[in-house]
């Protein structure tokens, strides 16, 4: 059934990774120099790229979904890494790079964010164990991770460029994360227990979540490239995704020390390659050469008044 799992969550990034190249040129196609606002947001809702990206997505997220019934949540979850190095090879054949030109430190990177989180897959896959996720469980993941959004909004909304792409992409992922915990809840209820017995809550927290990280991804479109939203999205996720499997559910009380530190340090290196996506990125690239070449200019400028042979 591990196996299946993680060929279901395989193809579910390859959803993802389309859906996240269909909406980011949708969404900046559509806000222009506006910003993300409410009309934007409307405009979207009739914009047949982004409503394929969604199809696209919610694609990803079903085959997630039956792959989350199969097997352990903190096995699942990290292969959705896989849509990073799919989203960077999309966004580098829509600028018309090619796969041997890209920077070898966006390579590095992203192979940095996919190895740890791969490593960490085959170091948990091996002890984790599937546990009931149990209503308490359940209420304390969900006010654990609305405070972490509302704070990640808040960061987005005080800062710019990159760092308010990483912000409301980590909101939406933190989002996401809970969601994939509260799945598991209703499959193991479906498998369980009759019908209308069922608990709808869990129901109401995901779509809610679902609404806001989707709020949340959409103004991380605006700000930065898809690749760097991705990057958030599949480390960040996933890490939300085990750090509550393995804190909550005691999925991971098997594990040894050893293969601990191995998950942490896996993990530290996933992080790491985000960051260094983040810094090292084309468009990050581009910006600096502009500022450089802009204060080059206003250097320039400012030498010819002292000069006085300007008026």
């Amino acid at each position: 059934m591990t196996t299946l799992a993680v060929a279901l969550a395989a193809l579910g990034a390859c959803g993802y990774a389309v859906g996240a190249r269909l909406q980011h040129g949708a969404v900046q196609d559509a806000i222009g120099d506006d910003g993300l606002k409410v009309r934007s947001q409307v405009r979207l809702l009739r914009n047949q790229r982004w409503l394929l990206g969604l199809l696209a997505l919610g694609s990803g997220a079903l085959l997630h979904a039956c792959a989350l019934g199969l097997a352990p949540l903190s096995v699942v979850q990290p292969v959705g890494v896989l849509a990073l190095p799919i989203t960077v090879l999309l966004n580098a054949r829509q600028q018309g790079i090619r796969t041997r030109d890209l920077n070898v430190h966006v390579v590095l990177s992203v192979l940095a964010a996919t190895g740890g989180v791969a490593a960490f897959v085959f170091l948990a896959a091996g002890s984790a164990t599937s546990t009931p996720v149990m209503p308490d469980d359940q209420l304390l993941a969900t006010q654990l991770v609305a405070g972490t959004v509302l704070a990640l909004g808040v960061v987005g909304l005080v800062t710019r460029s990159k760092i308010r792409c990483m912000a409301y992409a980590a909101g939406c992922a933190v989002a996401y994360g809970l969601v994939s915990l509260l799945v598991r809840a209703l499959v193991q209820q479906f498998g369980s227990a009759p019908l209308l017995s069922i608990n709808p809550l869990p129901l109401v927290v995901i779509v809610v979540a679902m609404a806001v990280g989707g709020w949340l991804l959409q103004h991380g479109y605006a700000s930065g490239p898809p690749d760097l939203v991705v990057a958030c999205l599949t480390v960040i996720d996933p890490l939300v995704a085990v750090g509550l499997g393995i804190g909550l559910l005691g999925e991971a009380d098997a594990v040894d020390g050893a293969t601990a530190i191995g998950e942490l340090l896996c993990a530290v290196i996933a992080c790491a390659g985000v960051f260094a996506l983040a810094r090292h990125h084309p468009d990050t690239q581009d910006r600096r050469v502009q500022a450089t070449v802009t204060g080059d200019g206003d250097a320039d400028v400012r030498r010819i008044r002292s000069d006085g042979s300007s008026t």
